[in-house]
């Protein structure tokens, strides 16, 4: 895979369907890999979600329109996705500075927001602690959830997911249940089978063969993989977060591996996770290119 070529590819492919209802799988079928994942390394990348970079190139594009031609503002609004004058007015408010009567009767600026142009310097002298790792298949006991992708939602109902697995018992009975009281892990299974929007996420510890899942848990077989394993040193979340920016800026466009999106696990140790010495891991599906 290219990497900037086809990540480009599907930034080419949102701005030719700009004022069309986001398609997901359209986008991430440029990259040839799932709706979540592309949101994933779209938001590591550029440090925003797509939803955001749309609605700023929509919002960009609609004040253009509005000083350069003589179109209507209601009709502007339709054509980049607002039902009602009152949800435009504010959102472009909020973006130009200036409500679209305004920009039109009184010249007011309008801010621009480019599109998108991916350029990847892989640069040396940084060290990345990674180690390529052949497992067979483990077993996990695990708390799942589905997610949304929409609007990135997941960015919010994934915390919530784990605050509440603290305070509900459920990481209490993952330790109590496994052998290994190393990490406790968050697990990203990608889409669902048959829903491009949503995808499955768990709270997880490894189990034996054989354990009898408690109430409102399952046991999953994670299959034989080889795994890009990184450590990772710092305090929750920009050290793991910085990692995955690392991973993907770094390691994927220099290296003989490239991901297979199947899954990707972060492995959290016990401690203090504000601490700048707090350990965790980022585990990657990888397969040669």
């Amino acid at each position: 895979m290219d990497w900037v070529k086809s990540f480009q590819n599907a930034i080419d492919c949102i701005e030719e369907h700009i004022t069309e209802p986001v398609d997901y799988d359209r986008i991430a079928g440029e990259m040839h890999i799932s709706g979540f994942y592309f949101q994933k390394i779209f938001s590591i990348l550029c440090g925003y979600t797509i939803g955001e970079y749309i609605r700023n190139r929509r919002l960009s594009l609609a004040g253009r329109e509005l000083v350069s031609t003589e179109e209507k503002i209601i009709d502007i609004a339709l054509k980049y996705g607002y039902d009602t004058p009152e949800g435009f007015t504010r959102a472009f408010t909020k973006f130009h500075g200036a409500p679209p009567n305004a920009v039109r009767k009184n010249g007011a600026a309008v801010k621009y927001f480019a599109k998108l142009s991916l350029s990847i310097s892989v640069k040396g002298g940084s060290s990345m602690d990674c180690r390529i790792v052949k497992k067979d298949s483990f077993n996990v006991l695990e708390k799942v959830e589905t997610h949304s992708i929409v609007d990135s939602e997941n960015k919010n109902t994934i915390p919530d997911f784990w605050t509440r697995a603290h305070s509900d018992g459920t990481v209490k009975t993952l330790l109590e249940k496994t052998y290994d009281k190393e990490y406790i892990f968050g697990i990203c299974y990608g889409n669902t089978p048959t829903d491009s929007k949503n995808f499955d996420y768990s709270i997880a510890s490894l189990c034996e063969d054989g354990c009898v899942p408690p109430e409102g848990f399952r046991v999953s077989v994670v299959p034989a993989r080889t795994w890009a394993v990184f450590e990772v040193t710092g305090a929750m979340p920009d050290a793991i977060q910085n990692m995955w920016h690392r991973i993907c800026t770094e390691f994927f466009p220099s290296s003989e591996y490239q991901p297979t999106y199947e899954m990707d696990i972060e492995a959290y140790a016990a401690g203090e996770m504000n601490s700048p010495d707090y350990h965790s891991q980022i585990w990657v599906a990888v397969e040669k290119r």
